[in-house]
């Protein structure tokens, strides 16, 4: 059947998004299909598919749901650019208005459109399971890290230099150690810039390489550089695909709350694509 669909991207972060609301035949096994639009070759290719479906029975305060698959076709709870993305498109398709929410694995997530802009403001769930200075033991170093889940598991590590950050040997490693075993974790290389400005770049599980931006990422590398006490809300990430995305949040003890990221998310081309 033919399918119409847009691709999006926020930061350099792609996705390939489908209003799902009718329940497509051919979306029903959401892993495959993400597996075969995703692809960068044989499909139109992105870093994950994003289907826009009716929401749940028990939420009919939210405007729509969405089921998020990473390109490898692992379903994700959660993913910052991609909930950027979602928004503006459910807001330019008439799905929802400029101030919506919609339902995630991770749950609820609020978003505000600025279509003038094409920016688009996200608050996120409160992060979870927040660990700092893990000695980790690697092939030729131990590093240390932290934890934090931001809607999904990330790992933090200072560099001096993200230029010559180890991103995809090191992100593998760190990606699949036994310490975050059994769902494993998206591990993101962080260099200070400023006071209230960071540079990252991250290794995205379920992609398995790097990304040209991850919101949740640098929303983890935000959090934790705050808790380390190297910058202070809101911070500026610099991702690697150019972008700046604003984190801010409000420091509680030794957590926050209140997380917000707001960012790009642009319509890049609408197709057609028979499966």
């Amino acid at each position: 059947m033919d399918i119409f669909f847009t691709k999006m991207q926020g930061g350099g972060n792609d996705f390939v998004i489908i209003d799902n609301r009718a329940e497509m035949a051919a979306l029903e096994n959401g892993k495959e299909a993400a597996r075969r639009l995703c692809h960068r070759k044989f499909g139109i290719g992105a870093d994950g598919l994003i289907l826009i479906e009716n929401p749940g029975p028990t939420q009919p305060a939210t405007h729509f749901r969405w089921r998020f698959f990473n390109a490898d076709g692992s379903e994700a709870e959660m993913c910052g650019n991609g909930a950027r993305c979602a928004a503006r498109f459910a807001n330019l398709s008439q799905i929802a208005p400029a101030q919506m929410r919609f339902e995630t694995l991770a749950g609820i997530i609020e978003a505000e459109v600025f279509q003038a802009s094409e920016q688009v403001r996200i608050r996120l769930s409160d992060p979870r399971n927040l660990k700092t200075d893990i000695d980790l033991p690697l092939e030729r170093q131990t590093v240390t890290v932290h934890h934090i889940d931001t809607g999904v598991p990330h790992t933090v590590l200072f560099v001096p230099d993200i230029r010559h950050a180890p991103v995809v040997e090191s992100g593998r490693a760190i990606r699949y150690h036994g310490t975050f075993q059994p769902k494993g974790t998206n591990v993101n290389f962080v260099q200070v810039l400023g006071p209230s400005e960071i540079a990252i770049r991250t290794y995205e599980r379920g992609v398995e390489d790097e990304t040209l931006a991850c919101g949740t990422g640098a929303t983890a590398g935000a959090i934790i550089s705050a808790i380390k006490g190297l910058c202070k809300p809101p911070v500026r990430v610099l991702t690697q695909g150019g972008d700046v995305l604003i984190i801010d949040f409000m420091p509680r003890n030794d957590t926050v709350k209140d997380v917000f990221l707001t960012g790009p998310a642009l319509v890049v081309f609408d197709g057609r694509i028979t499966l």
